[in-house]
């Protein structure tokens, strides 16, 4: 951070332009602001100065545009957009600096905001004179037990009523293989026929693999089990001090390559429909061009949920990775042998500040309000470790370097490319992604050379995922790009794309079968004679580490 401001103000310092444009910039809005603090008392229809931009909701509240809670968001709003001015556009300064600049500026910025102050908030001051400052009181004690749970290393209030087995991820399976990295769950069918090719789910291993067996109503095992598809799924082990030499490697042998075996001999003569979310569909693309070198061909086709196969641009989590980074991550690793779950948190709270801590600094602790405690949000508190070599490697192999799509990865001695991939590709990105920004997950439609049917839903990364039929307001986009296919940027696309009201799981299902060889009887919960035998019930161990 010390690197990239000196960057930028040397660069500042010696472009006499970009101040003259400044101070210009400063009068202007000035004036401006001046103008309409002295029209309004005159003119309530006054037009304001600057709008938030649409995905600001801070100050979308009626009561914002009464005197004097205007002047604050506008004088606020105004100094944003001057500060944004002054960080960007300087000749000189490097991308990179000039993103984390900016990034960390906003952050600041963003504390001074007058939507977090009782004083000049509007919302905040009348819930505080109806209540008689009651609401500070309920939030004070709310911040004192949250504080507390912290400290003490427990989950949010609420969040023990959504617990692993009995609320959430509660789709009936077996464990019917385990090794030291992954527990493979096998979901009980429900229907007297199942599609001919089982599904395999490779979750990401920084996270719980539950998201997609959340709450009955919302969990896409059952929503798959129910269509009559044959579901395993990796639960990845939380790693401790002892896993800190597992790699990349490792999670591609012993996580999805051994899965892949074990539901050969379950499911024996079928290959299979390969799922990947988030950095598990990542790993899956590296697994999928290692198996097209080799010539195996057991994948029939293959599913990236907010996958990334290319990391140029991997949106603003990348203001966290570079060099001198990734070396103090390490050198933090090093002693302990893995990242702490709290560590990679905060930087994704930082990704999305104003929903994430001051919005709740509001509303939890100046209104007094709790927000109630849901299983998405349950699941998000359940967070998991990351290995110090597993960690290292894909910082550095595929966020720094981009080696998996630039065709410089090397797996056991020899580049590999996914262009080799001949399975087509089903790949679904979202529209508020901050983790998988969809332009950057649009990109497989040119880097590989298969059948691409991408698909662009709304939500975020882990809500748009969470897609169920009946959830309000879900819409989407779809097309598929055939290999003789000519490209078509990603706004282009979205332009030319008509939307579709409702879930994207429907749209997933229907594909999926399509590329099926039809109903068949299910097969038996994993193989005893195979030495693939019912271990335990589902959710398995690991989950609980």
């Amino acid at each position: 951070m010390i690197l990239a401001y000196v960057d930028w103000l040397v660069h500042l310092g010696i472009s006499p332009a970009k101040q003259f444009q400044l101070m210009e910039k400063a009068v202007r809005k000035s004036l401006r602001f001046g103008l309409y603090t002295t029209q309004y008392p005159f003119d309530r229809d006054t037009e304001p100065c600057v709008e938030p931009l649409p995905q600001d909701k801070r100050f979308a509240l009626p009561a914002w545009q009464r005197w004097p809670y205007n002047l604050f968001y506008q004088g606020f709003l105004l100094n944003q957009q001057w500060w944004w001015n002054a960080t960007t556009g300087v000749r000189g300064v490097s991308q990179h600096h000039e993103n984390v600049v900016w990034f960390t500026t906003r952050q600041w910025l963003d504390v001074f905001s007058p939507a977090n102050y009782l004083f000049t908030n509007p919302e905040i001051s009348k819930a505080t004179v109806r209540e008689g400052g009651a609401n500070l009181v309920r939030g004070a004690l709310n911040f004192l037990e949250d504080t507390r749970r912290h400290l003490e290393g427990k989950s949010p209030v609420g969040a023990e009523n959504f617990k692993v087995g009995e609320q959430v991820a509660v789709t009936p399976g077996k464990v019917v293989y385990r090794n030291r990295l992954i527990e493979l769950i096998q979901y009980a069918p429900t229907t007297d026929e199942v599609q001919a090719e089982p599904i395999l789910i490779v979750p990401a291993w920084i996270m719980k693999y539950y998201i997609l067996d959340l709450s009955p109503h919302n969990s896409l095992v059952k929503y798959l089990r129910d269509q009559g598809h044959t579901v395993f799924m990796i639960s990845w082990k939380n790693p401790d001090h002892g896993d800190r030499n597992l790699g990349m490697a490792d999670y591609r042998t012993l996580g999805v390559m051994a899965a892949l075996d074990a539901i050969s001999a379950i499911v024996a003569g079928r290959k299979v429909h390969a799922v990947g979310y988030c950095l598990g569909g990542t790993l899956l693309s590296v697994t999928a061009a290692v198996m097209a070198r080799a010539g195996d061909k057991r994948l029939q086709t293959i599913s990236l949920l907010a996958a990334q196969v290319d990391f140029d641009d991997a949106g603003e989590l990348m203001l966290f990775i570079d060099d001198s980074q990734v070396a103090y991550i390490k050198d933090l690793m090093w002693s302990q042998g893995y990242l702490e779950e709290g560590q990679m948190a905060g930087a994704f709270q930082l990704l999305r500040s104003n929903d994430l801590i001051w919005s709740r600094l509001v509303h939890d602790y100046l209104l007094g309000k709790r927000q109630p405690m849901f299983d998405l949000m349950a699941w998000n508190a359940d967070t998991t470790r990351m290995p110090y070599r597993m960690h290292s490697e894909y910082l550095e192999k595929l966020f720094l370097n981009n080696d998996l799509s630039r065709g410089r990865m090397i797996v056991d001695g020899r580049h590999i490319s996914i262009t080799d991939i001949r399975a087509p590709i089903f790949s679904v990105a979202t529209e508020k992604d901050h983790v998988s920004p969809w332009r950057s997950v649009y990109k497989v439609n040119i880097l590989t050379d298969t059948d691409v049917t991408f698909l662009l839903t709304s939500g975020g990364h882990n809500a748009g995922v969470v897609s169920e039929p009946g959830h309000k307001g879900r819409y989407y986009r779809v097309a598929t790009k055939h290999e003789p296919d000519h490209y078509v940027d990603p706004d282009t696309w979205r332009e030319r794309t008509p939307v579709h009201k409702g879930s994207w799981w429907i749209e997933w299902h229907e594909w999926l079968v399509e590329r099926s060889s039809g109903p068949v009887k299910p097969p038996a919960m994993g193989a005893p004679r195979k030495r693939f035998n019912a271990i335990r019930e589902a959710p398995g161990e690991y989950v609980f580490g």
